[in-house]
């Protein structure tokens, strides 16, 4: 994630700025630093895959499916990056429906010749093969006679910090709940729990679209009319999650039968759920466009926020009811601190 956000940054920044050498020096550094982390990565996988199995009680088969279906996400998201700060959106849009058709053709396949979990995330991983579609319009990224210049300098390095900071927090914020309940929670807390989350994370999920858009025109474009569309883009993402909250928690009971996963208990544990991912959310929103205007310590304090949310649920969250208590509270006092600060930003460059 940390790559993909600052990728995304810099491809849309040469690409504005007409900086073609520097866009292919960067394309193909990427290309270069992927297949060498694939190597890496694979090599890694069977040194950590013993005690990664031991802490998130999974067999090594499964952690072995999880840590491929990385690895090729990592490809995935490489491609996700250069469609985005392309501009290709229409492209972008093709790739996410053959993932999504793939993934259901595969898993249907997989799990039919053998019906386990590890074949499930498996056929996952497969599904991002549909990124290969992006070689039909290799040459637009090679055009003649530009001459790759090496993009990476201390700006840059600087830059890919504070996005490792942002995609700390994003992570935090999305999946910390999450890491508490694998540890903390019997098995029997965790299933109406995790049915729960599962829905209430498809939230934020829903207006990533969104902040995609308005992450690489605040990358090209940050004064004049351009500003106006950009909060507009705040708007939409906010009555996005609004929308969404309302109807989650009105259709909980069919949305899980749909899933396969009701129970009154993960029905009761949509409302809080749900309400602390529109906070996640809208964090989110305000964190995108921070880090897309250079706002750096911003995005460093958006990384801390998100460590601060773990935390207080690692501390507070001992079992589902606590945590649900904890959740919506600790999300929103981290989305009125941000909020607070965006505003003083906004009002400091007005």
């Amino acid at each position: 994630a940390t790559a993909s956000i600052a990728i995304t940054h810099y491809i849309a920044h040469y690409c504005g700025s007409g900086d073609t050498a520097r866009l292919q020096g960067l394309l193909l550094g990427c290309r270069k630093f992927l297949f060498r982390l694939t190597l890496a990565g694979s090599v890694l996988t069977l040194i950590v895959i013993k005690p990664l199995s031991n802490y998130f009680h999974y067999t090594e088969t499964m952690m072995i499916a999880v840590l491929i279906n990385t690895l090729f996400t990592l490809w995935s998201a490489f491609a996700f990056a250069l469609c985005s700060g392309l501009g290709w959106f229409k492209r972008l849009a093709l790739i996410g429906f053959l993932t999504v058709l793939l993934k259901i053709l595969l898993v249907w396949a997989f799990t039919k010749i053998w019906a386990t979990s590890e074949m499930a995330v498996l056929a996952t991983a497969f599904a991002l093969l549909a990124n290969l579609i992006l070689l039909y319009w290799r040459k637009e990224l090679s055009p003649s006679g530009a001459v790759p210049v090496s993009p990476w300098n201390a700006e840059f390095a600087h830059f890919f910090i504070v996005s490792a900071a942002f995609s700390l927090g994003t992570i935090c914020f999305l999946l910390g709940d999450v890491f508490v309940a694998q540890h903390l929670f019997s098995d029997d807390e965790r299933a109406p729990f995790s049915a729960a989350g599962t829905l209430a994370r498809a939230l934020p999920t829903t207006i990533q679209p969104l902040m995609f858009v308005l992450f690489t025109s605040r990358t090209v474009q940050q004064t004049g009319v351009v500003v106006k569309e950009q909060l507009k883009l705040l708007g939409l993402a906010a009555l996005g999650l609004l929308g969404g909250v309302i109807v989650l928690v009105l259709f909980r009971t069919l949305a899980l039968k749909l899933t396969g996963r009701y129970s009154p208990e993960a029905a009761a544990n949509i409302a809080p759920f749900a309400v602390t991912m529109v906070f996640v959310g809208l964090l989110q929103a305000l964190s995108f466009w921070v880090l897309a205007s250079r706002w750096l310590k911003t995005s460093l304090l958006f990384g801390a926020l998100g460590v601060g949310y773990w935390l207080t649920l690692h501390t507070f969250g001992k079992n589902s009811a606590a945590i649900l208590n904890v959740m919506p509270i600790a999300a929103g006092v981290a989305f009125a601190v941000m909020l607070v600060v965006w505003l003083q930003n906004m009002r400091q460059r007005a």
